[in-house]
């Protein structure tokens, strides 16, 4: 088989991957980085690298869950040829329209929204040519999973984004390979997720009122069950139900409890003052959705406002915490770490592939990870 690094090798955003065997070829995700300056070279460094060719040749695309950079880039493979199957979970084509909305070109969002979805089911394998794909639950959102594909006599594990130890999404230890691409979204960053999130509790402690930018599926669900009663911005109510309603992507017994945790929350409208309590916003970044208004208002007004993940260069996040206006605290949503290490370990891999991260968080894991290549990056074929 043959591995194409068509986005997020030592570089974050924009994850994808194409996977090829005599016969068949596959792309896994289509992210959109958002690091992109919006310059004449925009549309190339936004979009993945795969070449009108490629996707013209693509057999299917899996997408893994409903993030940007995951996503984000379907409707642009459509428009520039791709022509094959479309498989995801249930959860994630539900997820699909509000991440397109926000992060997709309109024309490019439509393509997406009209094209036909093959569903896949957690657990249950099936065919793509002479491929086989395994998918189990990656703990990062409902709807998410990593990819088992097994052809020519190899397994490559293509983790995705996965979380083995989130508090509320369930996680299924992926099975051996002889390949693995892990979440390197971390680097070499132990500090172990109860510390990040009790630090994350005290600062929200010390400003009652504050603002909590975060995407609409995943973090959002990890701070409502992490924080005392929280307001919410337009839209947030209705995905938080949607995470919830299906106790098959929850850890056993937390769904009665996050369920009640919503409850306790309230509804928040534009044009109102601030709440007394912690508002959440979606998007994370301030490139769309709600926090697009509110967090230049929260910087005007004064309110404290706190990031808890990736605040890419070119967004209004990070203008704003450039400024002064913001604090940045980290809540685990990827793998640390030892979690990675035990991912690799347990996979008897031959060679890793970390992805989401850039040359220098790769260099720095390789030293204690001796099957790990640092220097592959966006654009390499490999052949395995």
């Amino acid at each position: 088989m043959k591995l194409r690094l068509y986005g997020g090798f030592g570089e974050k955003g924009r994850t994808s991957l194409g996977i090829e065997s005599a016969s068949t070829r596959l792309i896994i995700d289509v992210g959109i980085n958002t690091n992109a300056p919006r310059d004449a070279d925009w549309e190339r460094a936004y979009n993945p690298a795969i070449s009108p060719a490629d996707l013209v040749a693509a057999d299917a695309l899996i997408i893994t869950h409903a993030h940007e950079d995951h996503l984000g880039g379907l409707g642009w493979c459509l428009r520039h040829g791709f022509r094959g199957r479309i498989l995801m979970t249930a959860e994630t084509r539900a997820d699909m329209p509000a991440c397109l909305r926000d992060y997709a070109e309109p024309t490019d969002a439509a393509l997406a929204l009209a094209a036909p979805i093959s569903l896949i089911v957690p657990g249950e394998a099936f065919a793509v040519g002479d491929l086989t794909i395994t998918t189990g639950r990656n703990g990062h959102v409902v709807g998410g999973v990593w990819c088992l594909v097994t052809g020519e006599g190899q397994r490559v594990l293509y983790c995705g984004d996965v979380v083995p130890k989130s508090s509320v999404f369930a996680y299924d230890a992926p099975p051996p390979a002889d390949v693995v691409l892990f979440d390197a979204s971390y680097g070499d960053d132990d500090v172990p997720p109860a510390a990040r999130a009790e630090a994350v509790v005290d600062w929200v402690a010390a400003h009652p009122r504050c603002l909590l930018p975060v995407p609409l599926s995943g973090r959002s669900l990890e701070l409502l069950a992490l924080l005392p009663p929280l307001a919410l911005a337009p839209g947030l109510r209705d995905a938080l139900e949607a995470q919830i309603a299906d106790a098959r992507w929850l850890w056993p017994g937390l769904q009665a409890g996050l369920a009640g945790k919503l409850e306790e929350a309230v509804n928040w409208s534009e044009g109102e003052s601030w709440p007394d309590r912690p508002l959440l916003t979606h998007d994370a970044m301030g490139l769309g959705g709600p926090a697009a208004d509110h967090l230049p208002r929260a910087a005007r007004d004064g309110l404290p406002i706190l990031f808890t993940g990736h605040v890419p260069a070119a967004s209004p996040a990070h203008a704003i915490r450039q400024a002064g206006q913001a604090d940045w605290l980290r809540l685990p949503t990827h793998p640390t770490w030892s979690e990675n290490l035990a991912i690799v370990t347990a996979s008897g891999a031959r060679l890793g592939l970390g992805h989401s991260c850039d040359r220098s968080g790769l260099v720095a894991m390789a030293c204690r990870l001796p099957t790990l290549d640092p220097e592959a990056r966006t654009g390499d074929l490999i052949t395995l």
